[in-house]
């Protein structure tokens, strides 16, 4: 099965956001899926300490098109979408709540990590994703069960 991977990225260091997609990617290759991020092939940005919410004109990746596009298509061809907002304390992360609605849309099984207390505690992310966890590692039990043999 593939899997989407979403989660903040502007406001945080390229190193931040590769550290967090590494370690998610790892585990969940682990488990047995085929993983898409949207940091794939963008080691250009290896330098910026502060990602900024719009595209940067002079990369083709980066435009704001192309990142919309790409991660639209990554979404379409996932068959499961995990949203990690745990890093999000006070910023909205615009595009993942973009990425689980085309999700959402497209009938993806979309899966939101997030606390409580998180920002992103609204009506439409909770009726957008099929299920809730409050940690990446009940999230990935979860995955893990998912894939063995009934």
């Amino acid at each position: 099965m593939k899997i989407y991977t979403a989660g903040p990225i502007s406001g945080l260091s390229y190193n931040q956001v590769l550290n967090r997609y590494q370690k998610q990617t790892s585990r969940l290759k682990e488990i047995g899926y085929d993983v898409l991020c949207p940091m794939t092939g963008k080691s250009y940005l290896r330098n910026e300490i502060n990602l900024k919410a719009h595209g940067i004109k002079n990369q083709p990746l980066s435009t704001n098109h192309a990142i919309k596009e790409r991660d639209r298509w990554m979404v379409g061809n996932s068959d499961i979408i995990l949203v990690d907002f745990t890093e999000c304390e006070n910023i909205v992360s615009i595009g993942s709540c973009m990425e689980l609605a085309w999700g959402d849309e497209l009938k993806k099984h979309t899966i939101v990590v997030m606390d409580k207390n998180n920002i992103h505690q609204h009506a439409f992310i909770l009726e957008c994703a099929d299920l809730v966890f409050e940690t990446m590692t009940d999230a990935y039990n979860y995955l893990i069960d998912l894939t063995k043999d009934v």
